[in-house]
């Protein structure tokens, strides 16, 4: 009996997935058996993958096969193929509902184009080639293969633009930024703080300690450090849908705050506060007394394929990153005002459009004023979400995208 043993893989760069190949489905994959897929899903991906999409949404130029090649993106390669890049899970055979965690594709893997009754569909298996029954018999024999697939895979899209967001960015409610633990002092009256020190910090305050201690049973031991919470708010209501924190590095905890007490120099009882002791152990900026400390979230390896989202989605553009920046422009970030809590997933793809305009209609004597309608200006695809807001990185645009400019479905 013929042995096909796969390794279990640890990618360790968050996002580096890409999509699933149908045909590799039947193979099994360390990831498949995290995440099952029944007869069911597997016949409803099966009838997704027979139907494709019509020709009429191919490329001009889409090529019959094409070889991945290092540094391609799923978003380049599915606009290779694709009018509607974000159709490709229609021409891949994926079903999006059933199907979540999906394989990935690799360079040096060719993807062929099948058309047929007015339909494309795309596959790893040359045409014909399944079709062949010529018979024979084929000798097996067992083998173990083992594949360094960490850095390989194809991501969904620039990872360099978005690497920061996926590490270090974090967006939180008030009420936990403001309760969050502090940096109260450092040894020598230090100002400030960098990788290599130490210092200390308190998580519970005023007279009447509020808050839980650092260091207590159950809680983290890692955290990230933070300064400035800035407020996000909706562009048309105002309301404040979450604060932004500025990340300046990591800090692990040594010891746990406490109450000590002890017998003064009059004879009476005394309690004195020991703050935790904590060591800086990764420094993207200097930190500074006052400074917050927020758990260190879990890593995340979430894969995901450029796709248009299930239900109407329609919002603004709440933020542009980048100090003093005013308008984004191609594979720069912003936030909008839609999250976890609207139905919005990672790799949703969104159009961004032009604002509605009035203008003078100059070959008019009477120089009435026309209401232009609004235009789509560009794309972008969410890569990161919370409750109320997400991160998307814009994939294209005519003109740069500014705060307050909305968006809907592709």
């Amino acid at each position: 009996m013929p042995l096909n043993r796969r390794p279990s893989v640890l990618l360790l760069r968050p996002l580096a997935g890409a999509t699933a190949a149908l045909a590799l489905l039947a193979t099994g994959s360390t990831w498949a058996q995290n995440f099952p897929i029944t007869p069911g899903q597997r016949t409803t991906a099966e009838q997704v993958a027979q139907a494709g999409v019509p020709l009429s949404e191919l490329a001009p130029n889409a090529p019959d096969s094409y070889t991945i090649k290092r540094g391609d993106t799923l978003w380049a390669i599915s606009s290779l193929f694709l009018k509607s890049p974000w159709r490709w899970p229609e021409l891949w055979g994926m079903n999006l509902q059933a199907i979540r965690n999906p394989h990935l594709i690799y360079p040096g893997q060719t993807l062929y184009l099948h058309k047929s009754d007015g339909r494309a569909t795309l596959s790893t298996v040359p045409p014909g080639a399944a079709a062949d029954s010529s018979g024979g018999t084929i000798k097996v024999s067992p083998r173990t293969r083992y594949d360094s697939l960490s850095d390989a895979a194809i991501p969904p899209v620039n990872l360099q633009a978005i690497e920061a967001f996926l590490t270090e960015a974090l967006i939180v409610d008030e009420a936990t930024f403001s309760q969050a633990p502090r940096i109260v002092a450092a040894p020598e009256n230090r100002v400030l703080l960098t990788k290599g020190d130490r210092a200390y910090a308190r998580g519970q305050y005023g007279s009447s300690p509020s808050g839980t201690a650092l260091g207590s049973a159950g809680q983290p031991n890692e955290f990230r450090v933070f300064r400035n919470a800035i407020p996000l708010k909706d562009p048309t209501t105002g309301e404040v849908l979450g604060y932004e924190a500025q990340y300046l590095g990591k800090a692990e905890l040594q010891r746990g705050e406490r109450l000590v007490t002890s017998q003064g120099a009059d004879g009476k009882s005394q309690t004195e506060i020991v703050p935790a002791t904590i060591d800086i152990v990764g420094a993207k900026e200097e930190m500074r007394v006052g400074d917050r400390l927020l758990p260190e979230p879990p890593r995340d390896f979430s894969y995901y394929v450029p796709s248009a989202p299930t239900s109407a989605q329609s919002g603004q553009i709440v933020s542009v990153y980048g100090n003093g920046v005013t308008y984004a422009g191609q594979n720069q970030v912003v936030t909008i005002n839609r999250g976890t809590a609207h139905g919005v997933q990672r790799g949703h793809v969104l159009a961004i459009m032009r604002d509605a305009n009035l203008v003078a209609d100059k070959t008019d004597e009477a120089r009435p004023m026309l209401r232009l309608p609004g235009e789509r200006n560009g794309l972008m695809m969410v890569f990161r979400t919370f409750d109320k807001l997400s991160y998307a990185l814009v994939l294209q645009v005519a003109d740069g995208a500014k705060v307050g400019d909305r968006f809907t479905n592709p």
